[in-house]
């Protein structure tokens, strides 16, 4: 697992610093311009999370769960806020390193380490319900229903635990591609199903109850000489809308499929390794070059292309009322028109960056940077 883990860093880092294959100049990323501010944002609140996502490539991400919003930190701490004063509720010191963060439901706050432990906590207290052992490391939020809890591990692997208790209930085993960028996306679960993106570009739909596959589609196919060129990992989250189950893929596209056959109903090119958002019937994603796209889903278009944030390690976008909201590595927040992409807002979260997606609750918006600085916002 360690050859995996060491070319996954690599081919990130080269990824980060948008060289090419035919150039070894390093691009800068793009300046920022002054904008003209059209909406006020509002900060309710700032909490402090530990060390945040630490010198890894983590992607640590916060979770709701009710009136409130629990975040870990690489160092293992693990805390809860009321979201929305931003009072600390409980705060807990795992002594692990925390990898896979965080996932909520049913009374439990789940994460996963480094070293294949899946830890679940008691949501109101902080305090240890189980621990349990997978395969390999845990890169991104476990996922429950109440039922199972669901992890995906760096090498593919797809694991249910009995909620309740930690116990296996199933694997379901999946060959890696050769060479992965750092991270996985994280399962999505629902009652009856979880759905998992891979490293190979494809996306599974598997039931919860028997780990019996229900269908599999291909979002990208490998091309190109060299195993750069062929990556095509699924590491941004999923989101489920309805009946259409959006994804998009490193070097391969942005798809919506059918949630209950894997039909795709509609695909454009794209290179993403984060996640999307959607809205108002379109789909908006952040490229791997710094480019944030609206994209009619009815035409598979773009709507719009807004190519101010080159190079910044864009976070996935979050619909926020009217706007799209993106980080980047110098910590800021960039609210975006949902019509025409243009921007309305900007301001600094994180002097280390944003990297994880920002959370959209109820009309709040919540950022964690890297550093650790978890914020709540509201639209004046």
């Amino acid at each position: 697992m360690k050859r995996y883990k060491y070319m996954a860093v690599l081919a990130l880092a080269l990824l980060a610093v948008g060289c090419s294959s035919a150039s070894k100049k390093e691009l800068k990323p793009q300046a920022l311009e002054k904008i003209s501010a059209e909406i006020e944002l509002k900060k309710e609140w700032s909490a402090s999370v530990g060390a945040g996502q630490g010198k890894f490539w983590n992607s640590l991400t916060p979770a709701v769960d009710g009136e409130a919003i629990f975040a870990a930190d690489v160092n293992g701490r693990v805390a809860a806020f009321d979201r929305y004063t931003g009072k600390t509720l409980w705060t807990r010191k795992l002594k692990v390193s925390v990898s896979g963060a965080v996932g909520v439901g049913s009374g439990r706050v789940v994460v996963g380490t480094l070293s294949g432990d899946v830890i679940a906590l008691d949501a109101a207290t902080g305090e240890d319900l189980w621990r349990s052992k997978v395969p390999s490391e845990v890169l991104a939020a476990p996922a429950t229903n109440g039922d199972v809890v669901v992890v995906q591990t760096q090498d593919d692997r797809l694991i249910a635990l009995e909620a309740s208790s930690g116990q296996q209930r199933w694997i379901y085993e999946n060959t890696p591609a050769v060479l992965t960028l750092r991270g996985t996306s994280a399962p999505l679960l629902t009652d009856y199903v979880v759905y998992a993106g891979l490293s190979t570009g494809k996306v599974i739909a598997i039931d919860t109850q028997r780990g019996l596959p229900i269908w599999e589609q291909r979002i990208a196919v490998p091309t190109g000489r060299t195993e750069l060129e062929r990556m095509v990992d699924i590491d941004g989250g999923l989101l489920l809308s309805g009946n259409t189950l959006y994804v998009a893929s490193y070097q391969g596209r942005v798809a919506g499929l059918d949630a209950q056959s894997g039909q795709v109903l509609w695909q454009r090119e794209a290179s993403s390794y984060v996640g999307v958002a959607e809205g108002f019937g379109n789909t908006y994603v952040s490229l791997a070059e710094g480019a944030v796209e609206g994209v009619d889903e009815r035409s598979s278009t773009a709507m719009w292309s807004n190519k101010n944030l080159l190079r910044r390690q864009l976070s996935g976008p979050a619909v926020f009322s009217s706007y799209i909201a993106v980080g980047d590595y110098q910590g800021y927040l960039h609210i975006l028109s949902q019509v025409d992409g243009r921007f309305v807002a900007r301001t600094k979260i994180d002097g280390k960056g944003v990297r994880v997606q920002p959370l959209v609750v109820g009309g709040w918006l919540y950022v964690y940077g890297n550093g650790g600085k978890l914020v709540a916002l509201t639209i004046k």
